[in-house]
C-alpha cells in the first residue's frame, strides 16, 4: 500500500475513534463513499477499539497484548500445589498468564520448572480453548533453542495450567550487553534463534510475537525460546502457510505490518520480527519509534516510516 493511502487511513481511523458508534458510521460513509475497499481497511483497525465488552478475556486482553497487563494473581497463590508441584514464586507475566518458578514434591527427584496458570479475569470458554490450544502447540515442539512443555493438567478450580522447562538465563539483549558480546557472538545467536523459528515454521507453528524478552539466553550462550501463547498452528500450502488471527495478538515495536492491519500473517509475519530483532541486536535501537499509545501514530510508524539503514542508526 503506498503510503498516501496509508495517510489518509490513519487520518480517518484517528477521527474515527473520536466519535460514537452512531456518529462514526455516518462519518465513514460519508469518507469512505462507494470504496468499500477502504472502508473494510478502516474497520479492520476500528476492531482493535470496538472488540465485544461482553467478552472478559477479549477486553482484558486487548489491552494486555498491545499496552501492557494490569491483571494479577493473587498473592496467595505462593505456596500453592498445582499436581505434583508446588509454586514457590512468580517469576514472570504475560498478556493471559502468569509464570511460577515451582519444585516436584512427589519424593520421585528433585526438579525446578516454570508454570504457567491463566490469570483471573481471564477464565472465559474463548481463554481455556486457546491456553489448552498452546499446549498443544508446544506438545509437538522438540528443539534444543524452544523451551521444553514437561507437563500439564487442570487445578481443581478448572483453570488449565502448563509445566515447563525452568530457563535460568537472561533476555537476550541484556545478555549480549552484560557479557559485552561483539558483533560475531551476537550473530552466532542470532542463527541459534532463527533456527528455532524455522523448525517451529516447518511443524507449522507461526510464534507470532517473537522479541527479547521472549528469549532467555542461559550461561552457556544458548537461547530459548520462549511464549507460544498466541502461536497458531496453520494449514501448508506450497511455500505460502497462513492462517487469519483470531484476534491481533501482538507487541507494536516488534509487530509486522500485516499484524498491525489485521491482514492474513503467514511465516512471513514471524521473519519480520526477528529483522527487527536482530536490528536492535546490531544496533541497540529499533527502527520504529513505537512507544506511543496512540493506535493511529504506531500505524504511521510501522506501515509508513522508512528506518534508517542499521550502519547508520548511530552516526
Amino acid at each position: 500500500m503506498n503510503p498516501t493511502r496509508w495517510a489518509k487511513i490513519s487520518e480517518i481511523v484517528e477521527n474515527a475513534l473520536k466519535k460514537d458508534k452512531v456518529e462514526r458510521s455516518n462519518y465513514l460513509t460519508q469518507v469512505c463513499g462507494e470504496d468499500t475497499g477502504l472502508r473494510e481497511e478502516i474497520e479492520s483497525l476500528l476492531s482493535f477499539e470496538n472488540i465485544d465488552q461482553t467478552d472478559v478475556f477479549e477486553k482484558n486482553q486487548l489491552n494486555a497484548l498491545i499496552f501492557g497487563d494490569e491483571s494479577k494473581l493473587p498473592n496467595n497463590f505462593i505456596g500453592k500445589q498445582i499436581g505434583k508441584y508446588k509454586l514457590i514464586k512468580l517469576i514472570g507475566e504475560g498478556g493471559m498468564g502468569a509464570v511460577f518458578l515451582a519444585e516436584r514434591t512427589d519424593g520421585e527427584f528433585e526438579q525446578q520448572v516454570a508454570v504457567k496458570l491463566l490469570k483471573q479475569g481471564f477464565v472465559s470458554k474463548i481463554a481455556l480453548t486457546r491456553f489448552i490450544s498452546e499446549r498443544q502447540i508446544l506438545a509437538r515442539l522438540h528443539h534444543r533453542f524452544i523451551a521444553q512443555l514437561i507437563d500439564g493438567g487442570t487445578t481443581a478450580e478448572g483453570v488449565p495450567y502448563l509445566v515447563m522447562e525452568y530457563i535460568e538465563g537472561l533476555p537476550l539483549l541484556d545478555y549480549c550487553q552484560q557479557n559485552n558480546l561483539d558483533l560475531k557472538e551476537r550473530l552466532e545467536i542470532f542463527q541459534k534463534i532463527c533456527s528455532a523459528v524455522q523448525y517451529a515454521h516447518q511443524h507449522l507453528v507461526i510464534h507470532r510475537d517473537l522479541k527479547p524478552s521472549n528469549i532467555l539466553v542461559t550461561e552457556d550462550g544458548s537461547p530459548k525460546l520462549l511464549d507460544f501463547g498466541i502461536s497458531k498452528l496453520v494449514t501448508q500450502d506450497g511455500d505460502t502457510i497462513q492462517t487469519q488471527t483470531e484476534f491481533r495478538a501482538l507487541t507494536p515495536a516488534y509487530a509486522s505490518p500485516e499484524q498491525i492491519k489485521g491482514d492474513t500473517i503467514s511465516t512471513a509475519t514471524d521473519v519480520y520480527s526477528l529483522g527487527i530483532i536482530l536490528y536492535e541486536l546490531l544496533t541497540g535501537k529499533r527502527p520504529y519509534n513505537t512507544d506511543s499509545q496512540n493506535f493511529s501514530e504506531i500505524i504511521r510508524a510501522i506501515c509508513e516510516t522508512e528506518p534508517i539503514r542499521p550502519s547508520k542508526a548511530n552516526t
